[in-house]
Parts: C-alpha cells; structure tokens; sequence
C-alpha cells in the first residue's frame, strides 16, 4: 500500500468544485434507461453512448473522475482509443465497479448483501493494469417494518470494509457507499437513525480492517424521507440533517464525501448539494457521484438522433456538470 498515491487520488477525487460521474450501470440497468427512450441494449450502443459522455469537450473541468462499468473499462471509442486514455487526458480518473450486486440476505427477509468478495484481489490486480485508480462497492440498506436488522448492517459493513482494505493494497481508492434507500413510507428521522447507525457501523468495520481513511472516500445517500412519505421535508430540512448525521458520525480525517442522488430528482440533487455548501464549512468537502442525475438529460437527447443530436447531448452534459459543480462550492446561483 502507497499511502502517497492514495491520498493523492483521493485529494483529485474531490478537488474544488469538481465530482464524479456514475456511468457504471449494469447491463440489466442500463436497459432499463435504453427501453425507457426507445433504444435496443446492444453492446455497441452502449459504447457508443458511453464514448458520448467520456468525450464532451472540456469534461474534466467540472468531472474529477469517472466510475466505470467492466464492460466500459475495456472498451475503445470509434477511433480505436482506449476509454481510460481519453479520460486521462481530459484529467479524469478512472475508477471500476467491483461489486456484484445485491442478493437476499439468508435468514433475514426483505434485506440485502452485496456479493463480489470472492476473487477480488486478481479482478482489482487486472483493472490496475486496464487504468483504473479507485473502485466502488455498494451496499444496499433498506427501511421497513423491524427492518433494517443490525445483522444486515454490520454484514454489509464488514463486506465494505474487506473490499476498501483490498482496493488499498493495490493502490486503489475505494468508494464505500452504504446507500439507504428511499423506497417506503419511513419519515425523515428514521431515515436520519439508520443512515446514522450505518454510517457508525461502516467507520467501525474500516478501522478494525486497518483501512486508511485519508485515502477513502465515502458515496452517501442524504437524509430523506421516504417516496410514499406523506409528511414532505423542505431541502433546508433535508440538508441541515444530512449535515448533521454526517457530523455525528465521520470522522474529519476523511479526504470527502460524495454524495449519489439516490431517487431524487435531477434538480433536488443538485439544490440539496448546493444548500449543504452553504451551511459550510465542513470538515470535509461535499461533492456528487451522480448517474441519472447526471445523464438523463442528455440520454434522451442523444437516443431520438445519435449522430444529429451528438453535440447537443454533450453540451447538456457540460451544463449538468457545471452545475454540480458550482453546487459542490455553494455557488449555484452562478449557474443562472
């Protein structure tokens, strides 16, 4: 383990006014958003869309780095170039997905464990040779009746943990992302006891598995309540709790949190980033990991005419980055 690369990476990973871009979509999922706007899920789609967002012009302004899909990492753009090096020469870091997702957790009814621990050391060993300089596994947290059970937590916080210590070993930064879903009915204080217990539980397990925190940075969910929720929260609600259970419960020697949009949509998730900047300063920089959030947009663009509406999907790209990115420094309102 390089403690100097890690914390180098990590530093770039959350440089000012900068975040990532979430375009690590499973095939199932991305074929999802493909149906949803009339597209065929071929794999050549998928890499025509994909070399879409790497190559908006000036992406790395606003895009630190980039998490990527294992079918993404190995692809090359029309051209003929790697992903990896177009990304690194707009000043992007490539990261890599490694979890296999969620499955039932045994004994534990309507919970979820995430899989992928098994070989993990040699997948990370090649996506280090494919370019990649952090990784990201997702755990996945649900509210409901006697649910989430502390064995569900502390399972999915040991999982996270086995995976940062590998990632560290071979250089890589990890992203550990306790999501908290915000399917159900809880209201916004349950959602601020889990988030809380989780993020307790994740911190616990990183320390007991000699996890250097200066070179890993977490993905959060925000502190919302559910959809089906009657009771609303305002976004000043919304951020005052984020920033508090946060404070509550991660520690200052983090380099920064990013946080997924989780649900919500494209423009809550920027506001509410924007409203936690300015109640700053935070012991740690706020920023975003968003996918749909960050893509939708522009995917509907590009999917009623690839070639036509080519620059037109990218400049809505630009715009959506830029005005992450301005929110990630409490200054949204100079996206007007």
């Amino acid at each position: 383990m390089n403690i100097e690369v890690l914390e180098e990476t990590a530093q770039a990973m959350v440089a000012p006014g900068k975040g990532i871009l979430a375009m690590d979509e499973s095939h199932s999922t991305i074929g999802k958003r493909f149906a949803a706007v009339g597209l065929e899920n071929t794999e050549e789609n998928r890499r025509a869309y994909r070399e879409m967002l790497l190559t908006t012009p000036g992406l790395g302004e606003h895009i630190s780095g980039a998490i990527l899909f294992d079918e993404t990492i190995r692809q090359k753009t029309r051209d003929g170039v790697p992903f990896t090096e177009i990304m690194q020469k707009a000043g992007v870091v490539p990261g890599i997905k490694v979890d296999k997702g969620t499955v039932p957790l045994a004994g534990f009814p309507g919970e979820l464990i995430t899989e992928g621990l098994d070989g993990l050391r040699q997948r990370l060993q090649e996506y280090v040779k494919l370019g990649a300089r952090f990784a990201k596994w997702r755990a996945v947290i649900t509210i409901g009746e006697d649910i989430p059970s502390a064995t569900c937590i502390e399972a999915n916080a040991h999982a996270l943990a086995r995976y940062a210590a590998l990632c560290q070993e071979q250089d890589l930064v990890p992203i550990v992302e306790p999501e908290v879903l915000m399917d159900g009915e809880h209201d916004i204080d349950t959602c601020y006891d889990v988030t809380e217990a989780t993020l307790r539980a994740v911190f616990e397990a990183l320390y007991q598995h000699n996890v250097l925190l200066e070179g890993t940075i977490l993905k959060a969910s925000m502190v919302l309540p559910g959809k089906d929720c009657p009771e609303k929260a305002s976004p000043e609600e919304v951020a005052a709790m984020t920033l508090r259970c946060l404070k509550s419960s991660v520690p200052a020697a983090l380099p920064g949190i990013v946080f997924l949009s989780g649900g919500q949509s494209d423009e809550d998730a920027t506001r509410h980033l924007d409203l936690m900047n300015r109640m700053g300063p935070h012991p740690w920089p706020l920023s975003f990991s968003y996918g749909r959030a960050m893509q939708q947009a522009a995917l509907k663009l590009w999917a009623k005419d690839p070639a036509g509406a080519y620059a037109e999907a990218q400049a809505t790209v630009a715009r959506r980055a830029r005005e992450n990115g301005l929110a990630a420094l409490g200054r949204l309102a100079e996206a007007a």
